[in-house]
């Protein structure tokens, strides 16, 4: 074939088959903020200094960056600008600047995940439920029940396959060790609520007490769920077990040692920075 005629068969291939010639394509960075306090319930803190050992090596491997900040001053318009991912690891803003900057962020498209106790909130504690926006609206579960005890491991039920987040998790798998809270909000009942993770019945009992409440023996209890108005994913998980008893404070478990449950965290985490859309 003369060199005219190999030039013309290739042009013509490439017109048909425009992306089978081209390099693969980088997937589309993104940057990670996480926010922290880390002063409540060694658990937290464990929690909480596991993720931030975890992330890094996530946005290494997956092409994202990754910032923590235990200054929440920086939960500001000008720094959540150039973020595309906002974590809570364990709590939540209190000042008023900092909560209507990111309820601004998240209304203007923003996206969020958020561990456990950022979701917290008892009249009668330190953590008050006077942000109805953040806890009605955005999370939908409003104040917190009650929890389970002590941290143990459950059967977790995949409510929503075809989610992004959910993607190749089994119908069911046990979780790492963690203290399960219930809601005063039925999320089941708000609209704009898509549960994605419950506790199976096979659970049942669970937790170990030893006051009889903190053993849950039959309910219904997401511990996943994203808002449709927003682009969100709120965890309960978040409660490493630690040995309160022998109060040594030794770590008795870690939440990304469990490889499903760390797989769907990572899931979450690229749907909310713009990847796995589909």
């Amino acid at each position: 074939m003369k060199p005219k005629m190999i030039l013309t068969a290739v042009l013509t291939l490439a017109a048909a088959f425009p992306f089978s010639l081209r390099a693969e394509e980088a997937p589309k960075p993104f940057k990670v903020a996480a926010f922290y306090t880390g002063k409540e319930d060694q658990a937290h803190i464990s929690f909480m200094k596991e993720a931030n050992e975890w992330f890094p090596a996530m946005a290494k491997e997956h092409g994202f960056t990754y910032e923590t900040t235990n200054d929440w001053k920086k939960l500001n318009a000008t720094y959540l600008a150039d973020c595309q991912v906002v974590v809570f690891l364990d709590t939540r803003p209190e000042g008023p600047e900092q909560r209507q900057a990111f309820q601004e962020y998240m209304e203007k498209g923003g996206a969020w995940m958020g561990f456990h106790f950022a979701a917290f909130a008892l009249k009668d504690s330190s953590v008050k439920p006077d942000w109805a926006w953040y806890h009605d609206t955005f999370l939908g579960s409003g104040e917190y029940g009650s929890n389970t005890w002590r941290p143990t491991s459950a059967v977790l039920k995949v409510e929503v396959p075809d989610h992004p987040a959910l993607r190749g998790l089994p119908a069911t798998f046990k979780s790492a060790p963690n203290e399960w809270y219930r809601w005063k909000n039925n999320l089941r009942e708000n609209p704009d609520i898509t549960v994605l993770l419950s506790i199976d019945p096979s659970s049942f009992p669970l937790g170990t007490g030893p006051k009889p409440h903190e053993i849950w023996h039959s309910g219904d209890y997401p511990v996943v769920w994203t808002n449709k108005k927003y682009h969100m994913v709120y965890f309960n998980m978040g409660h490493n077990d630690i040995d309160y008893e022998g109060k040594t404070n030794k770590e008795l478990s870690f939440t990304f040692k469990n490889e499903i449950e760390s797989q769907l965290i990572l899931n979450s985490l690229l749907w909310l920075g713009g990847r796995n859309e589909k």
